[in-house]
Order: C-alpha cells, then structure tokens, then sequence
C-alpha cells in the first residue's frame, strides 16, 4: 500500500495500517519536499516520481490512501495517484466507535483513532477524520473535508466540501457550513455558515473571505 504523503501526519497513517498489519507492503509517497531519506524507519521507501508510483501499483497492488490533512491538497493527491493507476483507499481505526445503521463511507475517507459515528451519517470522499472526533445522527460531511482533532459534529450539521473544522471546535445542531469554508479551533458554530469563508469564535463569526475553489 502506498501512502501519500511522507512528513508528520502520514507517519500517523502509517503507524495506524503497521498496528493491524506488520506485513504489509508500505511506501510513502512525496514529489514535493526535498529533505527527506530514500527510506523512513530504514525501511519503508520514500518514492519521489510519478514513474515510481507507476512501477510500485505494479508491483505491490494499486491500493493508497492519504497521509495529508490539507483538503485541497488531499484532492490534488488522490487525483494524481489515481493518474499513475492507483486505487483511493480508507483506512479506518479498529479504535473507533462505528454505528450499524445508515452510515455510509465513501472511498479513500481516513478515521482516526478514538472517533465516534452514531447513525445515519453520510462521509464523503477523501474525507479525514482526526483522532476523538464525534459525528451526531443525520450528518453529512462533505468530499475531502478535513475534521481535526476533537472536532464535536452535533446532529443534522451539513458540511459542504473542502472544509477545514479546527481542533475541538463545535458544530451546534442544525448548522450548514459552505463548501471550501475554514472553521477556526475551538470555535463554536451557532448558526449557517457560508462557503469560501473563515470563521472563528465562541459564537463563530466570519473574519475573512476566500477565493472561490473551482
């Protein structure tokens, strides 16, 4: 399995997929930075080329998944491994609390250690879920979303895709976020909130408009 990504958080991504099973097949994946050894933890090979992941999909199987916690940059990603014939995987904790009825997963979705779906939830694509975050019945979040550490969803929240929801902030129920929108940490979200914005605060207001992300 390859993963894409190679600096502080898909070591976490590794970690998680080594725990369940040591005898995987794992590279990382990172065309960017130029600091890194031929091999993490001496073993695990860093490849650098789109020809290399071409040839490691070959060899060891075409299943990725992401080790980066940027939306845009996790959509960028899968796109591009998909190009070199990769296939988006998820990867999921077996430290998790996953509910039976009406949830729904979608392909290359990352769920952390310690994190708590209920019923009737609906998770994208691409879409990452930190370490201890909480999902309410009747929820939605959107493609390669990316939900930190701590981040409380209350039930029928509804967040469009690409949003960035900070480290413990609150989604109070009811609440829409708009697509590419970036929830501050610690925030608590009272009312709708719209796309392409920054919000922060205890209420949320918004403090700055984005571009719009085509």
């Amino acid at each position: 399995m390859l993963i894409a990504g190679a600096k502080g958080f898909a070591k976490e991504v590794f970690e998680l997929i080594y725990l369940t099973n040591e005898q995987a097949h794992l590279a990382f994946f990172d065309n960017v930075s130029t600091d890194l050894p031929p091999h993490l933890y001496e073993r695990q090979p860093v490849l650098q080329t789109e020809e290399e992941a071409q040839q490691w999909f070959s060899q060891h199987g075409q299943q990725f998944v992401l080790g980066i916690g940027n939306p845009k940059v996790r959509r960028l990603l899968a796109a591009k491994l998909r190009s070199c014939g990769g296939v988006l995987t998820s990867i999921i904790s077996p430290k998790t609390s996953i509910g039976v009825f009406g949830i729904e997963i979608g392909a290359g979705s990352t769920i952390m250690e310690g994190c708590i779906l209920t019923t009737d939830i609906g998770v994208g694509e691409g879409v990452l879920l930190n370490v201890c975050c909480t999902i309410g019945h009747d929820s939605v979040i959107g493609d390669y979303c990316e939900l930190m550490p701590g981040t409380r969803i209350s039930g029928h929240v509804h967040i469009g895709e690409n949003c960035a929801i900070g480290t413990n902030a609150i989604l109070l129920p009811g609440v829409t976020i708009g697509a590419n929108t970036v929830i501050g940490a610690g925030s608590v979200v009272t009312k709708d909130v719209e796309a392409n914005v920054v919000a922060v605060g205890a209420p949320a207001k918004v403090i700055k408009r984005l571009e719009s992300v085509s």
